[in-house]
């Protein structure tokens, strides 16, 4: 089973604060992918600041998404 996405909250220095449906909270930092394609638009902290959970990852307003695989094997584990 893949993991989802069920709740993220956008922090600070381009990080999103993760949980999963497996009940992991993890961070993920967004800076990596600042500087590839179409992600530099995340730069843009009004574009950044509107990540939302959509269909088990996260997507933001300019419908650009990160696959739920990368979310999680990338990111760092999180006590609750």
């Amino acid at each position: 089973m893949s993991p989802k996405i069920i709740r993220i909250t956008v922090v600070e220095n381009y990080c999103l604060d993760l949980i999963f449906n497996d009940g992991t909270h993890r961070m993920f930092d967004v800076k990596p992918y600042l500087e590839i394609g179409d992600f530099k638009e995340l730069k843009d902290l009004s574009i950044f600041n509107t990540a939302s959970v959509f269909m088990g990852t996260v997507q933001w307003s300019n419908e650009l998404d990160i696959a739920p695989e990368t979310l999680y094997k990338e990111s760092k584990l999180l006590a609750l």
